[in-house]
């Protein structure tokens, strides 16, 4: 509400302004006063936007995990793809990223990858982009030139807070160590350095190689699988209220198939709300996924709204 008060005042006070400046034909003032009306308009949407974004973990920094599909190295340069348009989109608000884990595909790709993106309400703009993706193109990997369609996989989940609990036993995790296979230079090749954690009663997986202590990898994995854990947790409570409500935007769940980009066409339709966008380029540049992310998010908001109703 403060935000609003002082977006009503300044606006005011710019219109009082405008309309001096049309009086004196000041061009100079009349100009500035169209920037800085621009600029309010700008804050407002994004004001607007972070109103809605107040659920549960909605603030929180974020991981996305890419797992690519079957159909080997086709389904792998697509899951690169992915990766390359969520970091791109990142780096474009200068959310800070880190990438935990990777796992190369033999020819070209990706088998799987973790990024960790940090920012403001980063979990609350991506969680809807969890499910699966389908590319289809002219594989560039075809000497016949012909159609594929790939697969890929998006899971994204909050990093956890400190402050919040979640009991895990010891006893119920399996410690497994190995040889990195990801990017981060030689040094990280040389020792059984990476590590992977398994909570044996879930069987939920977590994995990090990124630094070169085994400990930090530890330390590191153990966050990522607590986060995995509790993003679980919630997506079936979620699941369970929309058996009552109906009204969500998906579940959130990877195995449903959210969205088609569709390169001959020049495409992108997310199922889920049946929007189309010929933007495919400017999407898997990261320069467009927000039209997408916004639609998502507004369609949620009206059936919110006309739940409470």
């Amino acid at each position: 509400m403060n935000n609003f008060l002082k977006s009503q005042k300044e606006v005011e006070n710019l219109l009082e302004l405008y309309q001096l400046a049309s009086t004196e034909n000041n061009k100079d003032v009349i100009d500035e006063c169209e920037k800085n009306l621009s600029l309010l308009l700008s804050e407002a949407k994004l004001t607007e936007a972070k109103c809605f974004l107040s659920n549960e973990n909605d603030s929180f920094d974020s991981y996305l995990e890419i797992h690519a599909g079957a159909g080997g190295t086709e389904s792998q340069d697509w899951a690169s793809m992915l990766r390359r348009m969520y970091m791109k989109w990142a780096d474009k608000k200068n959310y800070k990223l880190e990438i935990i884990s990777e796992h190369r595909g033999e020819e070209a790709g990706l088998k799987s990858s973790t990024i960790k993106i940090c920012g403001s309400y980063v979990y609350g703009w991506l969680k809807s982009e969890s499910g699966i993706h389908r590319l289809v193109r002219i594989s560039p990997f075809d000497s016949g030139a012909r159609r594929h369609t790939s697969f890929a996989s998006v899971w994204v989940y909050p990093v956890v807070d400190d402050s919040i609990k979640i009991d895990i036993q010891e006893k119920d995790l399996r410690i497994d160590t190995y040889r990195s296979s990801g990017a981060g230079g030689q040094h990280v090749n040389t020792t059984d350095s990476a590590v992977r954690i398994t909570h044996l009663p879930t069987g939920t997986i977590a994995q990090c190689q990124d630094e070169k202590s085994q400990h930090k990898n530890k330390a590191k994995a153990m966050t990522v699988l607590r986060s995995r854990i509790l993003e679980a947790e919630r997506v079936k409570k979620n699941k369970e209220r929309a058996q009552d409500r109906k009204i969500q935007v998906g579940s959130g769940d990877r195995s449903e198939r959210i969205r088609t980009y569709n390169y001959p066409q020049g495409r992108v339709t997310d199922h889920r709300i049946s929007l189309t966008l010929y933007k495919l380029e400017q999407i898997l540049k990261g320069e467009a996924l927000d039209e997408i992310i916004n639609a998502l998010r507004a369609d949620n908001n009206a059936k919110r709204l006309s739940s409470i109703e």
